[in-house]
């Protein structure tokens, strides 16, 4: 087996996600094959020594956090067999860019794809602004070495079927974005997407993969309010087209609609200008095309839809991305930048609700008053509200407001979480959103596939002994 890095200063770097969450962990193995990895976790069943796996540590849920045992690090897999064939430690945006010089796509896109891992990715069903047209990770996987926690390599497609002694729990998903809790998957791929690295380690995935389409034009749209806003996301996303379908014939078909509150253009303004005085809210859009941008429909739909639309921005070319990359970029550093002037954690959500829901949950939002901005995914009803508190009693009721805000969610036949999945920090809400039935069905194939439960003990559910 692999020799184990002990010495702690050499951890001490491996123990932090970008949760900032701090764990504590007893060796290292950084192994380079998939049999590495199952030699690693053959041990670990044996000895009943739990293993935390650990990629780029882009976790927002304190998944990638020990809490004791050993880590296994991801970061020697990087080999690429093929430009749809790699293994999981290779970051996604490498391989992206390998794709986009050879004309192809891989649609996921996730805001930490420049520093996030393929298996991570996978792992944790990763989407972002591009989910509103093709979907999560889910359907551009087409299969997977994997290794389960008992050490022994499967290798899993759409065909693979799940062995006959795993529980898969039958339960109904929200219909809505999300990635709370272990899919009721009919095969051992769709299984594996999405279990956050508690029922095995990605260690070499084949991609499905599409021709880069002709252009894209890009938006920055301006609004003067929150309902003129939601009206126009209405008739944009009427009849696009949704996880890879066709559009409706005359539909406006965005790939991505990416919404921005009063508080996130503020932060914008701070860092670069550019935004009208009279903008409350605004629209990031993408729109795929082949032939010449669909400019002219989208102009009269500004204007149809009261937008600020001699105000909008528009890039055709690299150049003119980068200047609404510039935009979109400003509103997370300048959120970081609050929470480093604070001396406060933000507290941030990653719900989704059904369509007749955004605008219930958009007013709820609003309704907060603490410090906040609001961004995100909203074409998949999919918003960030960012809480800043800046005291310690504000940071308590951020809290609060939190799972407040989460059982509104769920209330309105959402997610707990859309994109980020469960990890560490929202097990308990995960066990209000599917109630004990679920949860105890979730157990139940976790103890099928790892006895001793060791892979990723902490994440999704608590583990043995309160583990």
């Amino acid at each position: 087996m692999l020799t184990p890095v002990t010495d702690p200063a050499i951890i001490e770097g491996y123990l932090r996600d970008a949760s900032n969450t701090v764990g504590h962990a007893s060796a290292l193995y950084r192994p380079r094959s998939a049999d590495d990895v199952a030699a690693v976790l053959s041990a670990a069943q044996a000895r009943a020594i739990p293993v935390t796996v650990t990629a780029r540590r882009t976790s927002t849920t304190g998944a990638s956090v020990p809490q004791g045992g050993w880590l296994l690090s991801m970061e020697h897999l990087t080999a690429v067999e093929a430009p749809n064939i790699a293994q999981g430690g290779v970051i996604l945006g490498q391989i992206q860019a390998n794709l986009s010089r050879l004309g192809l796509l891989f649609p996921p896109d996730p805001t930490s794809r420049h520093e996030c891992s393929l298996g991570a990715s996978i792992a944790c069903n990763a989407s972002g602004a591009r989910s509103f047209r093709y979907g999560p990770t889910r359907p551009w996987i087409e299969e997977i070495e994997v290794v389960i926690p008992t050490g022994q390599i499967l290798h899993a497609t759409r065909d693979t079927p799940v062995p006959a002694d795993w529980p898969v729990p039958r339960w109904v998903q929200p219909d809505v974005k999300t990635a709370a809790g272990y899919a009721p998957a009919d095969n051992l791929l769709d299984l594996m997407i999405g279990q956050e690295g508690t029922l095995g380690v990605i260690t070499k995935a084949r991609l499905r993969l599409l021709d880069q389409p002709k252009g894209v034009l890009c938006l920055f749209a301006f609004f003067v309010d929150r309902p003129t806003t939601l009206a126009f996301v209405e008739r944009a996303r009427a009849g696009a087209a949704r996880r890879g379908a066709k559009a409706s014939p005359g539909a406006l078909s965005p790939r991505a609609l990416e919404y921005f509150d009063s508080n996130a253009l503020d932060l914008i303004r701070a860092r670069l200008g550019g935004v009208p005085a009279a903008a409350q809210a605004a629209l990031y859009i993408e729109v795929e095309h082949d032939a010449e941008p669909p400019l002219d429909a989208w102009w009269d739909a500004l204007l149809d839809g009261d937008a600020l639309a001699d105000a909008t921005i528009v890039a055709e070319d690299n150049a003119g991305r980068a200047r609404l990359q510039a935009l979109r970029h400003a509103v997370p550093v300048g959120v970081n930048e609050r929470v480093v002037a604070n001396g406060m954690p933000k507290i941030g959500t990653d719900f989704a609700v059904p369509d007749h829901a955004l605008g219930e949950i958009m007013a709820a939002y609003d309704a907060v008053d603490i410090p906040k901005v609001c961004f995100g995914h909203i074409g998949d009803n999919h918003l960030h509200l960012n809480l800043l508190p800046d005291s310690p009693a504000t940071l308590e009721r951020a809290r609060q407001t939190y799972l407040e805000l989460a059982r509104q969610a769920v209330a309105l036949g959402g997610t707990v979480s859309a994109e980020h999945g469960i990890g560490k920090l929202k097990r308990q809400l995960l066990a209000e959103m599917v109630g004990p039935q679920t949860l105890a069905a979730f157990r139940a194939l976790k103890t099928a596939v790892d006895p001793a439960w060791v892979l990723g003990r902490g994440n999704i559910l608590v583990g043995p002994a309160g583990a």
